[in-house]
């Protein structure tokens, strides 16, 4: 990785839940708020835009572990912010806390690890199906 990323470092993603973000299964709406998989997906994108401005073009980010607590329900056009803060870099892994808010306040926490892998390894991997 290049030098920089430090401890402390933010990256925020916001958006607006919409009907494509429902709690669902098969098609099927269980709940029309935001679902713990949106959630998911929107905290690994903020990790994910920490780490962008520091890979080499030889390296790339992948996933190692998401923790998730679902704390409180957005719904239909609610505007929610989801911050990433690096709270540990050890070796290739770069773990960060995150925050889950909207306009009624924290929605969800958690943490994302990514590892920083070469990108030969990892087609490596893929292709030869050893993990």
């Amino acid at each position: 990785m290049k030098p920089g990323l430090a401890l402390g470092q933010t990256a925020r993603v916001e958006t607006t839940v919409t009907e494509e973000m429902f709690a669902q299964f098969e098609g099927t709406v269980v709940h029309p708020a935001y679902s713990t998989v949106s959630m998911v997906y929107h905290m690994e994108w903020a990790a994910r835009k920490i780490i962008l401005p520091y890979l080499e073009s030889s390296e790339e980010g992948v996933g190692g572990a998401v923790n998730v607590k679902h704390l409180n329900m957005a719904p239909l056009g609610s505007q929610v912010s989801i911050v990433a803060t690096v709270t540990e870099l050890r070796d290739n892994r770069v773990r960060t806390k995150i925050d889950v808010t909207n306009e009624h306040g924290l929605i969800g926490v958690g943490e994302v690890t990514q590892i920083i892998l070469d990108k030969r390894l990892i087609e490596d991997k893929l292709t030869t199906h050893i993990f």
